[in-house]
């Protein structure tokens, strides 16, 4: 299954246009696919970094999904990226919010950590963990 991510996280937002933006400009994720309803929600979105992938999707579609989810959040995701100092660039220039500034860990990795607009915390790093 090479190409194909094993595990996808999934996300749901109030603003699921504004998230994919900020994704795709501040965070440098490509848009794969997205798919909305006739009232202009995003019903299920996917954008990929690398190898992996995440999906996304507007909360209050009424989905099996979304009923399930109910209030949950925020969520936590790692990404690796290869410069670490150069993606934080980005990401502050689009105006992210930034919880941690790029720093050496112990472990070896170099990482940060940002919110977005809804809350959900996004660490990039050096550190790639194998399976």
């Amino acid at each position: 299954m090479a190409g194909v991510p094993s595990i996808c996280p999934t996300l749901r937002y109030g603003d699921a246009k504004a998230a994919i933006k900020l994704l795709t400009e501040a965070f440098g994720f490509s848009q794969v696919a997205v798919y909305e309803g006739e009232d202009g929600s995003v019903m299920h979105a996917e954008l990929s970094y690398g190898n992996g992938l995440v999906m996304l999707g507007s909360k209050g579609t009424g989905s099996v999904f979304d009923k399930s989810m109910g209030d949950g959040g925020p969520v936590g995701v790692y990404v690796v990226v290869d410069d670490v100092d150069a993606h934080h660039r980005r990401a502050a220039e689009h105006g992210v919010e930034i919880l941690m500034e790029p720093t050496d860990q112990d472990y070896g990795s170099r990482d940060y950590m940002a919110k977005d607009a809804e809350g959900n915390i996004w660490s990039f790093g050096t550190y790639a963990p194998q399976v």
